[in-house]
């Protein structure tokens, strides 16, 4: 009877965990190409966000819900509107850009570190734009 339950009353299998994230940080930074590659989607024609995305990233065990808001200037401002119901944060920065902007992407990072919907949740830094020439080491970042 076991055998048999076990081979013939499979029922689907159990839904994988979501979790929702918000993605951020400056415009060009690499935001939108990391949520493409992730979702194994064309890296042809990317542009820039302008307000949110929303995609869903695949995962054996998990699906992760990405909140991507765009990083220009006059829309920083309303990031904090987009964070309620986050269970993470996936900061990008371009690695390759210039003084200020890093400092830019520093104050935005800090502002996002302790604000209070994001201060308890994990943190993925990431420092894209590796392969130029121009990009700083880890240590530098």
């Amino acid at each position: 009877w076991q055998c048999f339950r076990a081979l013939c009353c499979k029922g689907p299998p159990p839904p994988r965990p979501e979790y929702d994230l918000v993605c951020i940080g400056l415009t060009g930074s690499g935001k939108t190409s990391l949520l493409s590659q992730l979702c194994s989607e064309s890296a042809e024609n990317i542009v820039s966000t302008t307000g949110f995305s929303i995609k869903a990233v695949p995962f054996q065990n998990a699906i992760l819900n990405v909140k991507e808001l765009g990083g220009a200037d006059n829309i920083r401002k309303y990031w904090s509107r987009y964070y309620q119901g986050s269970q993470g944060v996936i900061f990008v920065l371009d690695s390759a850009s210039s003084e200020d902007d890093l400092e830019t992407a520093r104050n935005e990072l800090h502002s996002a570190l302790q604000h209070p919907q994001l201060c308890t949740l994990p943190f993925l830094i990431l420092a894209n734009h590796q392969d130029k020439p121009a990009a700083r080491s880890v240590q530098e970042v």
